[in-house]
C-alpha cells in the first residue's frame, strides 16, 4: 500500500514535468511526510469549468487524499480509501465511475513503506530519479452540510492505485503504488478513454516500477515530524 509519501516539488517544477496548462488552488507547501486526509497536488485533464463542452486541459489541482465516493453520506469514508487495488477498480462501486472518467496522477518524490523485521516495523523510502508519477483516481463529492452558493460545497478527493510489489520490493511490503512511465501518462489522463476494458488494457501495459529503497529513521512514524531529515538514509 501507500500510506505516506514525500512531495517537495514546487508548482513550477510540476508544471514543467507534466506540461500543465492550468493551475487550480493555492500552492501546497513542501511535505516530507504526506499523510491521509491532507491536501495534495494532483495532475488531471478536465474541460474548463465554464466550458464543459470544450476540450480537456491538463490541470495541476489541490485535492484531499482519501477518495470520497459521490454517493457517500459523509467524508469519513475517505480515510479508508487512500489506496485502491488496481486489479479491481473497474469492478468496485467506490472506484468504477472514477476509473472510467476521472483518472489522475499523484506526483511524489518517493513513498514510505514499513518492513516487518524481528517483531518490529522498519521504515524505508522508495524512490527513483525524477518525479514519481503515481496513478490515481479522483472524485467530486457534494457536502450536504454546505449551502448551494458555498464555493467549498464540492470536495475533490483522490486515491492512489496499488499493485502486487515486484520481487525486488516484495520483501518490504507485498503491495506498491502503480507508477506511470512518461510514455503512458497522457493515455492514463485522457478523459475520452471511458471504456472499462480499455482502462484494464492501460493498467496491463504499465511496467513494474524500478525503485530504489533505503532504510530511514523511525521518526517518519509520526505525522508530526516533517523535515528533510526524514529522507536521510540510516
Amino acid at each position: 500500500m501507500c500510506g505516506r509519501y514525500a512531495s517537495t516539488r514546487s508548482d513550477s517544477d510540476l508544471q514543467a514535468v507534466f506540461d500543465i496548462a492550468e493551475t487550480v488552488g493555492a500552492e501546497v507547501p513542501p511535505s516530507y511526510n504526506v499523510a491521509p486526509t491532507q491536501t495534495v497536488r494532483t495532475v488531471l485533464e478536465r474541460a474548463p469549468k465554464d466550458e464543459p463542452e470544450a476540450d480537456a486541459v491538463r490541470q495541476l489541482r489541490s485535492v484531499r487524499w482519501g477518495l470520497i465516493p459521490s454517493w457517500a453520506k459523509d467524508a469519513k469514508i475517505g480515510s479508508r480509501l487512500i489506496n485502491a487495488r488496481s486489479e479491481t477498480i473497474t469492478e468496485k462501486p467506490s472506484f468504477k465511475k472514477a476509473a472510467s472518467r476521472r483518472r489522475c496522477i499523484v506526483p511524489a518524490d518517493g513513498y514510505y513503506e514499513w518492513e516487518k523485521r524481528d517483531g518490529a516495523k522498519v521504515p524505508y523510502f522508495l524512490h527513483t530519479e525524477g518525479v514519481l508519477a503515481m496513478a490515481g483516481l479522483y472524485e467530486l463529492w457534494r457536502d450536504p452540510t454546505k449551502a448551494e452558493d458555498d464555493e467549498d460545497r464540492w470536495v475533490w478527493s483522490v486515491t492512489v492505485l496499488t499493485s502486487p510489489a515486484a520481487d525486488a520490493l516484495g520483501h518490504i511490503h507485498d503491495r506498491s503504488p502503480v507508477v506511470l512511465p512518461p510514455e503512458l501518462r497522457s493515455s492514463w489522463l485522457d478523459p475520452t478513454v471511458t471504456d472499462l476494458g480499455d482502462v484494464q488494457d492501460l493498467l496491463a501495459a504499465i511496467p513494474e516500477p524500478r525503485l530504489e529503497p533505503y532504510e530511514v529513521s523511525t521518526a517518519v512514524n509520526s505525522v508530526k515530524n516533517n523535515s528533510p531529515e526524514l529522507l536521510v538514509p540510516v
